[in-house]
């Protein structure tokens, strides 16, 4: 427990400190910096909402929270922001479109399946809860921040080649996730491949072509408001970092790899798809022929 509590008080001060680098150059709304304004939402939202998670032990809203959090941080720093560029307009349309449907398709999954296994030990436990909670907060702000920057920053800036590249990076992004996430839902709906692994479409050449799409298009807002940034805010940069690391090493790929080694490990046609397919990054890896 005296861990899992060093882990919040951890997550906040971490939190805290991007925080304030971020409201260095940020507009402010009576006085008191937007971004920073922004940044306090996703905690709030978050930890309003883990008390009924905890009083009725459900998960079944954790993932809408966090869609949610993206869109109510996005519309005060839009209604806040005392003038508004291409740049920042652009950036906050991208984290609409990505919230409405990652939170709506994730929510629906959740509710079709009654359950989501990652909770099943955690929402019995009160402070290792609120810890997932806390990390849900500083999941949304700390993906956020660099985007938050560009829709909240003082310095305005005209379409560039950063704009460009930018949102081709989010547009290859955001399809590569919507494709993938259509392709396996498509694959499970077929009772005929019950108990199977998918390995077909993007599959084939990504474990998780999915996360792909996730750490791109986030890749590409942080290019977007590249320009904006002064000062401290280049501290915002650590966006798709945060991203790049969490789905990599903490509470993405790792996960799914032990269920499906558990669930898959000895099938011998498993092993040889493990062995010829990228973890994430498609082509990038060992790669061998099947045989």
């Amino acid at each position: 427990m005296i861990k899992q509590i060093l882990f919040i008080v951890l997550a906040i001060i971490f939190s805290s400190l991007i925080a304030l680098a971020g409201g260095s150059g940020s507009a402010t709304f009576n006085g008191v910096p937007i971004f920073i304004i922004c940044a306090s939402v996703s905690f709030i939202l978050h930890w309003l909402a883990f008390i009924p998670a905890y009083v009725f032990q459900t998960e079944h809203y954790f993932d809408l929270i966090g869609s949610i959090s993206y869109l109510v941080a996005m519309f005060i720093a839009v209604a806040l922001s005392p003038s508004l560029d291409l740049r920042g307009v652009i950036v906050a349309a991208m984290v609409c479109v990505w919230a409405l449907r990652l939170g709506s398709f994730l929510f629906m999954r959740v509710k079709k399946a009654g359950f989501d296994r990652r909770f099943t030990v955690m929402k019995t436990m009160f402070v290792r809860f609120l810890l997932t909670w806390t990390l849900g907060g500083t999941w949304v702000f700390i993906t956020f921040a660099a985007g938050l920057t560009a829709i909240t920053s003082e310095k305005h800036t005209d379409a560039d080649f950063f704009l460009l590249l930018g949102g081709l990076l989010w547009l290859a992004g955001f399809s590569i996730e919507v494709i993938a996430d259509k392709q396996k839902t498509v694959f499970r709906a077929n009772t005929e491949n019950a108990g199977k692994f998918i390995r077909t479409g993007l599959w084939s050449i990504s474990r998780h072509p999915n996360y792909f799409g996730e750490m791109m298009l986030w890749l590409g807002i942080a290019v977007i408001a590249l320009p904006t940034l002064v000062g401290w805010q280049f501290a915002t940069l650590i966006s798709p970092i945060f991203v790049i690391l969490l789905i990599s090493k903490v509470s993405g790929v790792n996960l799914l790899e032990a269920n499906a080694n558990e669930r898959w490990g000895s099938d011998s046609e498993y092993q040889k798809y493990v062995a010829s397919t990228p973890v994430i990054v498609p082509f990038l890896g060992r790669r061998t022929h099947h045989t």
